[in-house]
């Protein structure tokens, strides 16, 4: 579950400043993530980090193709974080990768569920003020943007979200397969990363 958290954190933290200086960079690297993966699976010591690694590669995926080149368009962001959900349908369905794909689906279901919560707020128009601003005039924007997430319908849905992000997350948590527990690890650290971008914009 650790190891979930962690990689869902790695596009946020890390990704996102290399991706916006060195989109190239991002994207190329997804091939090493999937070679190292792969690598990893052909040993039995190694396989669940290697299954691990293998859900991680197509989150990194979509997110060097998305804020490499799409950033600035909302609309575009879950299609493309949902491009590798082809590779998760048919390793699942073959009972291969589980602990990746799941994984993967975890992070997937967790970026639904904050990007329903823009468009349900109304904060899609300050994402595209964002994406074109200069960086000293983004303080503004996100202060705007927070001011919108405070009304009541704003921490309204937030209660709702949050609640069902703690429901799916702790639900898998019971079971004693690892593949559950690094789905809900994933969809739980979106709580955390979504916290800190929250704390972060108010204190902008």
């Amino acid at each position: 579950m650790g190891a979930a958290a962690f990689l869902v954190s790695v596009p946020v933290f890390i990704q996102a400043p290399l991706v916006r200086l060195v989109p190239e960079l991002s994207l190329l690297l997804t091939v090493g993530w999937l070679w190292l993966s792969l690598r990893l699976r052909r040993r039995p010591a190694t396989v669940v980090w290697g299954d691990l690694l293998l859900g991680f590669t197509w989150t990194w995926l979509a997110g060097s193709v998305y804020w490499g080149w799409l950033r600035w368009e909302p609309l575009w962001h879950l299609p493309v974080e949902a491009m590798g959900l082809p590779f998760a349908v048919w390793g699942l369905a073959r009972g291969w990768g589980r602990i990746g794909h799941w994984f993967y689906l975890g992070s997937l279901f967790g970026t639904v569920m904050t990007d329903v919560y823009f468009y349900l707020v109304n904060l899609i128009p300050y994402w595209r003020q964002l994406m074109r601003v200069e960086p000293s005039l983004a303080g503004s924007v996100l202060h705007q943007a927070v001011a919108q997430m405070q009304t009541p319908w704003g921490l309204g849905w937030a209660v709702v979200l949050i609640a069902l992000l703690l429901l799916v997350g702790s639900v898998p948590l019971r079971s004693t397969e690892l593949h559950w527990w690094t789905f809900g690890g994933a969809v739980l650290s979106t709580l955390l990363v979504d916290g800190l971008f929250w704390l972060a914009a108010t204190t902008a």
